[in-house]
């Protein structure tokens, strides 16, 4: 019985260790995973830089354009003020010498012709100016569009990365505690049979200090015992292996428990393998 105690705990001991090896490894996998998280947070951060360069590009056009805007009017003005003085001198020009009517017909004609160029050329360019601004906030529009897309579907992966993440470490810790719950089974079993003359001998009291302290560690971890006996049976908790009678009791309550079931946060380890009464 001893050797077998003994060879149980170096199990224990070696199930341990592959627990904490395992352990670092998941977190170093985390720490890796940060890493990267932070280089696309740099990316992204980088692609916000360029959206906005191009908004103060597209800023920058349109004073531009308002310049040129004011420029084309101050030369319109300029325009109609030498028009104007030419009519002024042309009609000074009648009072004294007099010309003839064909004189001044062509430079009316002239003048009304002038006067039509300029405004289709104006025309033109501001039709072309208007296109290359509609241009660039369509496009501006479009890489908002893209970076908000692209900003939630990283948001969901990391979301879901996360969750797989902590879906697979508890059950990789559920796997090992299933592993180590014989051991405690014997260290009970071997604890239980030392008669009441051998408990006070220095060694029972050492095997019981190693299980109290296996059971210590596997509690701050998250390995709860379940209640069984008085309880209600719940058939997602208890294992029925056996049905009896009992006047202390009512109906589906456990009465008896074989073996001792554990929980390891929501997860059931292990059901509880118990007597209930009919």
């Amino acid at each position: 019985m001893v050797a077998q105690a003994l060879e149980d705990m170096d199990k224990t001991i070696e199930v341990m260790k592959a627990a904490m090896e395992k352990e670092r490894l998941m977190k170093s996998m985390e720490n890796k995973e940060n890493k990267e998280e932070e280089e696309k947070d740099m990316q992204n951060n980088d692609f916000k830089a360029n959206a906005e360069d191009t908004v103060k590009t597209d800023n920058t056009a349109q004073t531009d354009m308002k310049v040129e805007a004011g420029q084309d009017q101050a030369w319109d003005e300029m325009k109609e003020a030498d028009i104007s003085e030419s009519s002024e001198e042309s009609d000074n020009a009648d009072n004294q010498d007099n010309p003839d009517m064909e004189s001044e017909n062509e430079a009316e004609v002239g003048a009304a012709e002038a006067s039509e160029a300029k405004s289709k050329g104006k025309g033109f360019f501001k039709s072309s100016k208007s296109k290359e601004l509609e241009a660039k906030e369509a496009k501006i529009a479009e890489l908002t569009d893209r970076l908000m897309r692209t900003m939630a579907e990283f948001d969901n992966y990391r979301k879901r990365t996360e969750k797989e993440k902590s879906m697979m470490f508890d059950l990789g810790v559920k796997s090992l505690l299933e592993k180590i719950l014989p051991v405690v089974d014997n260290f009970e079993r071997g604890l239980s049979s030392v008669s009441e003359e051998d408990k006070s001998s220095s060694f029972v009291q050492g095997i019981e200090l190693i299980y109290r302290q296996l059971m210590t560690i596997l509690d701050e971890i998250g390995l709860k015992p379940i209640e069984a006996v008085g309880k209600e049976f719940d058939p997602n908790l208890h294992n029925a292996v056996m049905h009896g009678e009992d006047e202390n009791l009512g109906p589906n309550i456990v009465a008896e428990e074989f073996q001792k079931g554990y929980t390891y946060r929501d997860m059931v380890v292990r059901h509880s393998m118990v007597k209930v009464v009919n």
